[in-house]
């Protein structure tokens, strides 16, 4: 039988030389696809020869330069459809391209197999040399549920504890493994040491000859066994080699070590064993944890011994590795600035290091912008130039000015939501689409505030990206335990949660509890109480089913005692749902976490728990309506490609944007591509780009000061205006405004230029060196300090300020023409006087049991005149002014 792969390399006439007649000749018709390129996108798409790299930043038109670039490729005869290999990241991406290519060139386009994402690529490659790789051509592509199942079974067999080592946490840490490049034998110990005590990288190699075994092979296997087969048959690599005279690819910043391997070696002019253990080399390295720099990877690369004279390799990034020869026609496309997935494994490197890869290549920057205004574009330049790692180019508008990028702060996030949504419905009075204004958060639990308020005005509203807060598996789950707890005839909840956690209840023993409910005419619950006294079952599933039902009983008995927000911490905790995720470490797992704490931070707003699940049975059934018009929400990694023409950015705090965990994780790699997290968000935003931040945000059930973002203070003050924000309060309404505009930061330490000229502008600081204010004792001079806080009668503490409106102007006209600092009055509510800070001696001893409205209970652990440093249950150490604190 013969061979299909050589049947698809048969012999093609020679593309046209340049110069010749028939290139010349193909080159004088009038080519109307280059008709509307400006000069820099024109120079992309006729630069054909060597290697290229179109630095496209956002709104430049990328996929138009790449589409022309193949049909130009086409239409001139430089290469025929068959020959020309287009790598782009999602089959969306790829669909489109072929579009427009053939709305250029018409049916060739329908002869281009290869262009494709890299690993429905690298799935057609396998597939024609199998047998070369101990595969058959009809292998098998395990999807994630077949991959954590086959793990399952290998953990089993090495009796290593599964509730401990989860296989999930495995499978996340071979296929981060697989993305840079790495087979079992090419792990280092340290890396093989992080899971079952030092068996990792023996169960990556059991799962890797259990997959030979099966024929079968995971996603990430399409490119780690492409690379083993271009190594290990050199002659298969040149046929490629040979094979594409033309490689493009789309965004390339995101692209891994594993694809940049499996690019580089096909983008060589020779090749050979030797020539491709040089580039696997060079990658390895850059692929080594920080840790390991200086620790060779094992040999499966056999890569050659360094001359003496060679230096040693730094960590992360080598030296010059021996000449490949010219590299082949390759055009690659990206922004650096745009590169936002570090965290599943893209490496901003191999975009910053492609003149280091392909010497003499090519850089052309794409910079006019056609999609925001010149205010948004300025702003988001500004902000993205203070990354180091970075190749460097400025976005430029094609357009007008428009208004600049708003920047405002709220109180806490329910009034940043409420000042959202009422911006939102004066853009609807005024005629905007709601398709046309975007949400974009730094992570998902933001969502929840503005959907339930969403929900409140009749806003429609799209999540993209994922599920609505509420439509979330791990919220679906909490809400089941509760909805059991109010009502336990509930046998829809009690099926949901009845092995979540797995309590050891198999099919046999939840059929037994449906049909014993069917005969006895009962809830499940109650058939799981009659069950759990039944020496008819198991002792392991009587025994679940027996403390499950006495969990419920205990909890229906807290529900008229307890706070319904405290109630299901506790049901949370006792049924070890929140344990569950605390354990599982898979990537998403924090980020559930978080979502867990943000429902029970919400449920404080209501009366009972019945008002609560109340809440949720109406925002569950408001029609999604995806065929009407909708604000979008999502994440800003979602948000990327897309573009609104209003987009609005909340949470942008220290903690948040940057995120924490980003920062602890990877230092300042992690800031840099934080910051570039926020240079997408900005741009986004075609006409208007509204940043805000809060006060107060509520985390981990207590309520912290947040810090701005030191992203603000990178923002150009040309383009950023500064604007009050606005809206109502809890139950005050917005009749008379909320009682919290202007807010300061609560005890905040931030003090930069930029925090200091948005608090100018609202009025609410002045700076005093001498006052007292919430802080640590060893800030610096000059702070800005809060004297306008107050006291809601009852004892609450309103730490805002008056209007700049509301205030008397002539005291702070006379006050600035003095040159001295404006001073108000002491505030008063009803008479009373309130946030004094007089240094007089405090009513509170040490000692004392205080509650604060916003910080909770607590107790005075020193006292400082009318200044007390206070240790509250859940927010920890502050230092309170007395006048803010009633008696426990």
């Amino acid at each position: 039988m013969s061979d299909p792969f050589k049947r698809s390399f048969e012999p093609a006439p020679p593309a046209p030389a340049a110069g010749s007649i028939t290139a010349r000749a193909r080159g004088a018709h009038r080519a109307p696809y280059l008709e509307g390129l400006n000069p820099e996108q024109r120079e992309a798409v006729e630069t054909l020869d060597g290697a290229v790299l179109v630095l496209a930043g956002a709104g430049t038109g990328k996929t138009r330069v790449l589409t022309t670039r193949i049909a130009h490729i086409l239409s001139l005869g430089r290469a025929r459809a068959s020959e020309i290999l287009s790598v782009t990241f999602t089959n969306k991406a790829a669909r489109e391209m072929k579009t427009r290519i053939g709305a250029m060139v018409g049916e060739a386009v329908e002869g281009m197999p290869w262009l494709g994402t890299f690993h429905s690529i690298g799935a057609k490659i396998l597939r024609r040399h199998a047998e070369l790789v101990n595969l058959k051509p009809d292998f098998t592509i395990l999807d994630v549920d077949d991959q954590i199942r086959l793990l399952k079974q290998l953990i089993a067999a090495e009796n290593i504890d599964e509730k401990r080592w989860p296989a999930r946490l495995l499978a996340n840490q071979i296929d981060s493994w697989k993305n840079r490049g790495l087979s079992p034998d090419q792990v280092s110990a340290g890396e093989g040491a992080t899971f079952a005590n030092g068996r990792g990288r023996d169960l990556y190699a059991a799962y890797q000859a259990r997959l030979k075994t099966l024929n079968a092979a995971d996603f990430g296997d399409l490119l780690l066994e492409t690379i083993r087969l271009f190594r290990q048959h050199p002659e298969v690599l040149r046929q490629y080699q040979t094979r594409f005279k033309y490689i493009l690819v789309d965004e390339y910043q995101d692209t891994n070590v594993a694809q940049y391997l499996w690019l580089r070696l096909l983008a060589q002019r020779t090749s050979g064993t030797a020539a491709a253990d040089l580039v696997l080399r060079d990658a390895a390295l850059r692929a080594a944890p920080q840790d390991e720099a200086r620790e060779e990877p094992a040999s499966a690369i056999s890569a050659p011994t360094p001359r003496p004279e060679e230096p040693a390799h730094s960590a992360g990034v080598s030296k010059d590795v021996a000449p490949l020869g010219p590299p082949k026609n390759i055009c690659c496309v990206g922004d650096d600035d745009q590169s936002i997935y570090g965290w599943r494994g893209a490496e901003v490197d191999n975009i910053l290091r492609f003149d280091h890869d392909f010497p003499g290549a090519k850089v052309i920057r794409l910079e006019r912008n056609y999609r925001s205004t010149a205010h948004i574009l300025g702003a988001a330049s500004h902000l993205i130039a203070h990354n180091e790692g970075r190749l460097g180019k400025t976005l430029r508008s094609e357009g007008e000015a428009g208004e600049r990028v708003v920047v405002s702060t709220a109180w806490d996030s329910e009034e940043e939501a409420r000042a959202v949504g009422e911006e939102i419905e004066q853009l609807q009075r005024q005629g905007h689409r709601l398709d046309e204004i975007a949400i974009l958060v730094r992570a998902s639990f933001q969502m929840r505030e503005f959907e339930d308020r969403f929900v409140t005005l009749g806003l429609p509203y799209r999540v993209i990206g994922g599920p609505r807060f509420y439509e979330r598996a791990e919220i679906r789950d909490a809400m089941a335990y509760l909805r059991l707890v109010n009502q336990p005839a509930d046998d829809l909840a009690f099926e949901r949660i009845v092995n979540v956690p797995k309590r050891g209840l198999g099919d046999a023993a939840l059929q037994n509890l449906h049909d014993l409910a069917r005969a006895r005419g009962v809830p499940l619950i109650e058939a799981a109480r009659a069950m759990g006294t039944s020496e008819a079952v198991k002792p392991k599933p009587r025994a679940a089913l027996r403390d499950l039902v006495a969990a419920f009983d205990r909890w229906r008995a807290q529900r008229d005692t307890l706070p319904h927000n405290e109630l299901a911490e506790i049901v949370l905790d006792e049924s070890g749902y929140t344990e569950m995720w605390q354990k599982d470490r898979s990537a998403d797992a924090a980020g559930r976490l978080e979502n867990l704490k943000e429902l029970v931070r919400s449920m404080e707003e209501f009366e009972n728990l019945q008002g609560f699940l109340e809440h949720v049975a109406l925002v569950m059934d408001t029609d999604r309506g995806e065929d009407h018009e909708a604000v979008s929400i999502m994440t800003l990694h979602a948000a990327k490609g897309l573009e609104f023409d209003t987009v609005f950015l909340p949470g942008w705090e220290e903690g948040l944007l940057p995120h924490q965990r980003s920062l602890d994780e990877n230092g300042r790699a992690g800031l840099e591509e934080e910051r570039r997290l926020a240079h997408v968000g900005i741009t986004r935003a075609r006409k208007n780009a509204r940043i805000s931040f809060v006060s107060n945000r509520r985390i981990h059930g207590s309520w912290t000061s947040s810090l701005p973002s030191r992203f603000l203070d990178e923002l150009p003050e040309q383009h950023v205006e500064v604007r009050e924000a606005k809206g109502g309060f809890g139950g005050y309404g917005n009749a008379y405004g909320s009682r919290f505009d202007t807010t300061a930061a609560f005890g905040s330490s931030y003090t930069t230029p930029g925090w200091r000229r948005a608090q100018k502008s609202r009025g609410g600081f002045e700076e005093d060196p001498h006052e007292y204010s919430q802080v640590e004792p060893d800030e610096p001079a000059g702070r800005m300090r809060d004297v306008g806080a107050s006291r809601a009668p009852g004892g609450g503490t309103n730490g805002a300020f008056k209007p700049a409106a509301a205030r008397p102007a002539p005291s702070f006209a006379a006050s600035s023409a003095s040159g001295t600092p404006p001073r108000r009055a002491p505030v008063t509510i009803e008479g009373e006087l309130v946030a004094r800070s007089t240094g007089a001696p405090s009513a509170f001893s040490r000692g004392d049991r205080v509650f604060h409205q916003k910080f909770g209970y607590g107790r005075v652990r020193a006292v400082d005149g009318n200044k007390l440093t206070i240790q509250f249950d859940k927010a920890g150490e502050k230092k309170v002014v007395d006048s803010f604190l009633n008696k426990a």
